[in-house]
């Protein structure tokens, strides 16, 4: 027996509930605290260290408050030549495109594998 949440409970949203929220921190100019909904560790270590490439961000880190909700929360600095929200954007954005560069890349290759062992497909 498990004290851990039903599985569905871990990436499926409650009615109403969004995915991100967004609250501006008014005791740190350009500062953004977000909220990821079902989420964990992963998606807020990706985009925290994608966003302290951002000559714009001053200051990005997550947490997670507890291993059994679902849940993170990322704190977004600025310089003020972006938003935090725009440079969370930006960041998504750009994991996108390299996500889907590797998919690429990786179906590419794949294809190459295959025809170099001649069509053969051993379960790979």
């Amino acid at each position: 027996m498990s004290n851990a949440p039903p599985r569905h409970e871990l990436f499926l949203l409650d009615e109403g509930q969004d995915k991100v929220e967004v609250k501006m921190d008014t005791r740190v100019p350009n500062t953004a605290v977000f909220t990821f909904n079902r989420e964990d560790h992963t998606l807020g270590n990706l985009l925290t260290a994608h966003l302290h490439k951002y000559k714009d961000v001053t200051f990005a880190a997550y947490k997670v408050e507890h291993p059994l909700k679902p849940l993170f929360i990322l704190r977004v600095g600025t310089d003020g030549g972006i938003s935090p929200k725009d440079a969370v954007v930006r960041c998504c954005s750009d994991i996108i495109t390299t996500l889907d560069k590797v998919s690429r890349e990786f179906t590419k290759e794949m294809e190459l594998f295959k025809i170099a062992r001649g069509g053969e497909s051993n379960g790979v």
